[in-house]
């Protein structure tokens, strides 16, 4: 058996990690005006023996840039204004990399890891 379940993520640098059962698959994105926040909705096996794994995706605005390696998943559009959310997965090798460092963690790492500038649409 399977089952869909939904989740909020957050905007900005720093991706949101996510407790998922291993097998997942991403279904569909959604911009919720009531919530002012992007869900991902995610497909998982139901079984409780499946082993869980932490993933992490980042929501990134249109003209943002996000390091090549970052998988696209899906847009997220506001309906009533002009912001639209692009949410892509951070590679499982990366995640450590985008973790908080003890103390004094800062942005340093994007600055290090691969920016690309897109144009701004």
């Amino acid at each position: 058996m399977k089952t869909i379940h939904k989740f909020r993520l957050e905007p900005g640098k720093e991706p949101t990690t996510l407790t998922l059962k291993e097998g997942y698959r991403v279904v569909r994105s959604e911009y919720i005006v009531p919530h002012k926040a992007v869900y991902l909705w995610v497909e998982q096996p139901l079984s409780v023996t499946t082993p869980t794994l932490d993933r992490q995706f980042r929501v990134a605005f249109s003209g943002e840039p996000v390091p090549d390696s970052f998988e696209y998943v899906d847009t997220a559009l506001d309906p009533f204004g002009p912001e639209a959310y692009h949410v892509f997965a951070v590679p499982a090798d990366e995640e450590t990399l985008f973790s908080p460092v003890q103390e004094g963690a800062s942005n340093d790492a994007f600055s290090r890891h691969n920016w690309q500038n897109t144009a701004i649409s």
